[in-house]
């Protein structure tokens, strides 16, 4: 696949140059000061883009999965219980993984489509007098449906049943790219990884943890090492790491950061979701449907569009990368060849967007869909010219 398309799966997502000349850099001693000048601002710049001023950043070398795992493993005991719905891929694999931790999962079943059940949850808490529940998991972004949750709503669910649970929320797909507020909205972990809003190539799990979450790991008896939370904070206090860490990639995150920043992160929320509605109304062209049930649940990083039926549409997703070179998202778990995913997160414009949905059109054409080739490009060409990034944007 050449490099020059862009990408439009929902991550990794596609690098700035500038990014990418930053993590190309000769070896630093990463523990000499030029390393903490590097690794000080990336820290503090995660913290603006979280939305937390009481809260820390720890730093890993991994990827969002490490962050889930960072996240039980210094917070939680054997045998501990933790409350998750499950609607998507990815809250599917939060629950594997507390499950292979020898934790109990109490699991609230909702359908695919459909965000967090923010009454079941409510009930569930109620109903736990002795509060054996010690965390609830949010999934802010569903990648697999293009399903967003109320995690603020979640957040006055816990309150209104009294339960003193943390609040753990992964935000691996929506951190950078959608509103995110760690402090206003309760988060007790946070997590995301560098490829997706960050724009940065995979390999850092980015966990920002509140003092509520930093107390319980003084009672916490998981094992950790690589991902022990004490360690990294203990050195982190001399602007360095517990082990060798990937400065490459650190020193990108401190520009990704900066961009973030001098864009405005209220202009960043406005881009992506300005973007995802054109994609919406290319899709609603076509004659088509997201998979996320109504409205309030759209995603703005990713969209999983329904086949009719009778197609696949895994067949978009590799016609498109063996004729065209450009990469969609196939579906996954319940709505394997349901559905097929259109990313837009990360570095992408509208300009990039439409060269994406036109991509997509020949595909569906090619394979037989009953579309008419340039209608859902039309239908967004015409939301961009009355939505442009200039009528919207705000002051940073």
């Amino acid at each position: 696949m050449t490099s020059q398309n862009p990408v439009f799966i929902p991550g990794p997502t596609n690098i700035p140059e500038v990014i990418r000349k930053a993590c190309d850099m000769g070896t630093l001693d990463h523990r000499s000061p030029a390393f903490a000048r590097i690794f000080k601002p990336a820290v503090e710049g995660v913290k603006a883009v979280l939305g937390t001023t009481t809260g820390e950043v720890i730093i890993f070398p991994s990827t969002g999965t490490g962050g889930w795992e960072a996240a039980v493993s210094n917070t939680l005991s054997p045998g501990d219980t933790v409350l998750a719905a499950r609607f998507g891929m990815f809250s599917l694999r939060w629950i594997d993984l507390c499950q292979r931790h020898g934790l109990n999962v109490e699991v609230i079943e909702t359908p695919w489509g459909q965000g967090a059940p923010l009454a079941a949850i409510e009930a569930a808490l109620r109903a736990d007098k002795s509060h054996k529940i010690k965390a609830v998991l949010g999934t802010h972004n569903e990648t697999a449906t293009g399903v967003r949750s109320d995690i603020a709503g979640l957040r006055r669910a816990m309150d209104a049943a009294g339960h003193p649970a943390m609040l753990f929320v992964d935000g691996v797909s929506s951190i950078g790219s959608m509103p995110f507020e760690m402090d206003g909205w309760g988060i007790d972990v946070a997590i995301a990884g560098s490829q997706k809003g960050f724009m940065l190539p995979a390999g850092l799990a980015i966990v920002g943890i509140s003092q509520k979450a930093i107390a319980a790991m003084e009672t916490a008896k998981l094992p950790r090492t690589f991902f022990d939370f004490a360690d990294m904070r203990r050195t982190y206090l001399a602007g360095g790491f517990p082990y060798t860490p990937p400065v490459g990639l650190l020193n990108g995150l401190a520009v990704a950061v900066q961009m973030l920043r001098d864009e405005g992160l209220a202009n960043v929320y406005a881009r992506h979701h300005r973007i995802a509605e054109g994609v919406r109304r290319a899709i609603a062209a076509w004659g088509m449907r997201p998979c996320a049930a109504t409205a309030d649940l759209y995603s703005d990083t990713v969209t999983a569009v329904v086949v009719p039926e009778g197609f696949n549409g895994t067949d978009i997703v590799k016609l498109a990368a063996e004729k065209y070179d450009v990469a969609f998202g196939v579906g996954l778990g319940e709505v394997a060849g349901k559905v097929f995913r259109i990313g837009h997160l990360g570095m992408l414009t509208d300009v990039m967007m439409l060269s994406g949905l036109a991509t997509a059109e020949m595909c569906m054409a090619d394979l037989g869909y009953p579309i008419k080739l340039g209608s859902g490009v039309a239908a967004a060409q015409e939301y961009y010219r009355s939505h442009g990034a200039q009528a919207i944007r705000v002051a940073a």
